[in-house]
């Protein structure tokens, strides 16, 4: 380690302790993708087992984001006043027991309750996740931190499908569940068994006076400042893209082009391949510029044209996959830095509550996209379906075009 190095690192950190911190953060992102896919791979076997409707299955999904859209932002709050760590092993502590009661107690109000647990669990770990890597990284590494923290939560989400549905051939879906809770009682055994320096918790301590209310700005005119509120935007127009690109890509296809779903799930499996290579890619590009409004901007564009190229033309099977693999590499590219642009506006002190809100557009573009595309699919206008995506990126392009840095972080 270098001298700068050194002395750019928080008190009483080493570079050993900065990465086991962020390998753990990752861990506990890996684990609340995982957990949020409990539910959908097991449906038809719950809901046999259970003896209820698909209808009163989505019922448990629809609690548990509700739940976890609404206490985002008030556990943003807390990850500031509290502590992060603190917060996140409640987090994978009360998940997990949440749902290892549903594998112990397999009735149908006890899964909704969980669920709805699970929600509150779930409001954490975006605020904490993030307020850990801003306050404990250097400079120099954080948007490689953020990008292995982006890809962690997609990895989570692409091994729940099988591992789930193999646990449950062998074992049933009980137990599915049960090694859902064993995995993130580890890691939040794991994090409880991190001991951070004494010297670095002192001086965190001593600069928590200020955080609530940085600059002399109160939190809640903070969290309504433009700055704030267009990457709130930012973060639900991506959302909306993503439904385009991935979630509503297969009927899209279809009913647009007439593509078979064995070929629209190929083109989509290459194009996730891509995305997750992309995500470190772009951590390593975030970290060697600050121009991260130009990048977000170029990675928008890109998507865009691929988008708009998959709407207009029916593309042979080869640039199909190559117009869809453009469109995820440039998200992919820009994630690192569309939370380094988050960064860039945010006041020392206050990275949980406003990465908590403006993560809640995740959630507010998850309420209304499904139902915009659905529409679109239904009335006969699959097109619908990716130009919404391409002019989302238009605004996306525009918007964070106008996004001004608070500070140089």
């Amino acid at each position: 380690m270098t001298t700068t190095e050194a002395s750019a690192l928080p008190p009483g950190m080493t570079r050993e302790n900065e990465n086991r911190l962020v390998g753990l953060v990752c861990a506990a992102h890996f684990v609340s993708h995982y957990h949020m896919l409990l539910l959908a791979p097991l449906f038809p076997v719950i809901r046999a087992d259970l003896g209820v409707s698909y209808t009163q299955l989505g019922l448990a999904l629809t609690l548990f984001n509700i739940v976890g859209a609404a206490l985002q932002t008030p556990a943003g709050f807390l990850v500031d006043r509290i502590g992060a760590r603190t917060l996140l092993i409640g987090a994978l502590a009360l998940s997990s027991a949440a749902y290892l009661v549903v594998g112990i107690a397999p009735v149908y109000w006890v899964l909704l309750l969980m669920f709805t647990v699970g929600g509150v669990a779930n409001a954490v770990y975006h605020p904490a996740d993030y307020a850990i890597l801003s306050n404990r990284v250097v400079k120099e590494r954080i948007s490689r931190a953020f990008s292995f923290h982006n890809l962690a939560g997609i990895l989570g989400s692409a091994a729940a499908p099988p591992t789930l549905l193999l646990l449950d051939r062998y074992f049933g879906w009980r137990s599915a569940f049960a090694g859902a809770a064993v995995l993130g009682f580890i890691v939040a055994a794991a994090m409880t068994s991190f001991r951070e320096p004494a010297a670095s918790r002192a001086g965190a301590a001593k600069a928590a006076p200020a955080a609530p209310n940085a600059g002399g700005e109160p939190s809640w005119r903070l969290l309504s400042s433009l700055p704030i509120l267009q990457n709130f935007f930012v973060f639900m127009l991506l959302t909306i893209i993503n439904g385009g690109m991935t979630v509503y890509l297969v009927a899209g296809l279809g009913s647009l082009h007439g593509t078979s779903v064995v070929t629209a799930n190929l083109a989509l499996t290459v194009a996730l391949v891509v995305n997750g290579a992309a995500i470190l890619l772009g951590g390593w590009v975030a970290g060697r510029t600050t121009r991260h409004a130009l990048i977000a901007m170029v990675s928008l564009l890109g998507t865009g044209v691929a988008m708009l190229l998959i709407a207009l033309y029916d593309l042979p099977i080869p640039l199909l996959i190559c117009a869809l693999s453009l469109a995820h590499f440039c998200i992919g590219v820009m994630m690192p830095s569309r939370d380094m642009i988050v960064r860039s506006v945010t006041p020392p002190g206050q990275f949980g509550k406003v990465f908590g809100f403006v993560t809640t557009g995740f959630n507010i573009g998850g309420i209304f996209a499904p139902m915009i595309f659905g529409a679109f699919l239904d009335y006969g206008h699959p097109a619908g379906v990716f130009l919404l995506s391409a002019v989302c990126c238009g605004i996306g392009i525009v918007i964070v075009m106008t996004i001004r840095p608070r500070t140089a972080t």
